[in-house]
């Protein structure tokens, strides 16, 4: 459509925004005597929607670029030595206790920071894409230490052979990284 003609000193320009975005849609401008003024604007859900998208995107790539730069000094997760105490209680076969053990053990530990980014997003429900990441252990070791204070139920030192000492296994972090949250497949 374009706007009533009128004298000889008024024209119709159409403009359209671009293909696909449906028939008769566009802005449509009226010039008399030298003043544009708009006759008509029906702009599509279409035409919005693609407009709206092709922001988000373009936002989203400035985002994704900035977080890559920042990711790159940010992270910093490390296998880092640690002692923890370890108290271990052993019961006799009618359950009651026999000895208790406990000892300090050097043990690794994971430690350190990670990036994480929220970003929005046209495909997830919310409208954002969230991505967290955590320092955690990317390989677990299996060792054997030794408890070698080891007391009886009325708390007196054991020190006969076989008694005086326990063995316990346990699994420490040989390795660590950042990983995405919650991903506990290992």
């Amino acid at each position: 459509m374009r706007c009533a003609a009128g004298g000889s000193g008024e024209h119709s320009l159409r403009l359209r925004l671009g293909p696909g975005l449906g028939r008769g849609r566009g802005l449509e401008l009226k010039k008399d005597s030298g003043a544009v003024q708009p006759c008509r604007v029906e702009p599509s859900i279409r035409a919005m929607g693609l407009v709206r998208g092709a922001l988000l995107a373009a936002l989203l790539a400035v985002l994704v670029l900035a977080q890559g730069a920042a990711a790159e000094t940010e992270e910093a997760c490390e296998t880092l030595p640690s002692e923890i105490h370890i108290v271990k209680e052993e019961f006799d076969e009618l359950g009651r206790l026999s000895r208790t053990c406990n000892g300090d053990i050097a043990v690794n530990k994971c430690e350190g920071a990670c990036s994480s980014q929220v970003q929005p997003s046209v495909i997830t429900p919310t409208g954002f894409l969230k991505e967290c990441y955590c320092c955690r252990e990317s390989f677990l070791r299996e060792r054997v230490v030794s408890l070698t204070h080891c007391y009886d139920p009325d708390g007196a030192r054991l020190t006969a052979e076989g008694r005086h000492s326990m063995e316990v296994k346990l699994r420490e972090p040989a390795d660590c990284r950042c990983a995405k949250c919650g991903d506990y497949s290992r």
